[in-house]
C-alpha cells in the first residue's frame, strides 16, 4: 500500500496558476498509476487527470483538458498536477489517488492522501 501526501494549494485570483504535489512513500510507487480528484462543498468527489506507471499515458476530465497538465517523478516518489488559467469554479479541495490499476484510478481512485484546498477568486 502507498501512502500520499498532496501540498501546494492556496489562493489564488482567476487566470493564475498553481502546482500541485503528491508526495508518496513505498518503493513500489513506480508501479502504481496515479490520478487527482476534486471535491467543491456540496458536490461528489470528481475525476479530474490520471497517469499510468511510466507516464506515458494521461487523461483528463472534459473541464481541465488544455489548461492542467499531470505528470510524474518515479526517482522523487511525486506526482503533479500545473494548473493554468485557473477558474472560480475550479474551487475545491483537491486528492490525489493510486492504484496498481489505471482503470481503477480513473473510476474510483484507490488510496487517497487527505487533500489540499485550491480557491479561486474572481
Amino acid at each position: 500500500q502507498v501512502e500520499l501526501v498532496e501540498s501546494g494549494g492556496g489562493l489564488v485570483q482567476a487566470g493564475g496558476s498553481l502546482r500541485l504535489s503528491c508526495a508518496a512513500s513505498g518503493r513500489t510507487f513506480r508501479s502504481y498509476a496515479m490520478g487527482w480528484f476534486r471535491q467543491a462543498p456540496g458536490k461528489e468527489r470528481e475525476f479530474v487527470a490520471a497517469i499510468s506507471w511510466s507516464g506515458i499515458n494521461t487523461s483528463y476530465a472534459d473541464s481541465v483538458k488544455g489548461r492542467f497538465t499531470i505528470s510524474r517523478d518515479n526517482a522523487k516518489n511525486t506526482m503533479y498536477l500545473q494548473m493554468n488559467s485557473l477558474k472560480p469554479e475550479d474551487t475545491a479541495v483537491y486528492y490525489c489517488a493510486a492504484d496498481p490499476v489505471l482503470q481503477v484510478v480513473k473510476s474510483t481512485g484507490g488510496s487517497w492522501g487527505q487533500g489540499t484546498q485550491v480557491t479561486v477568486s474572481s
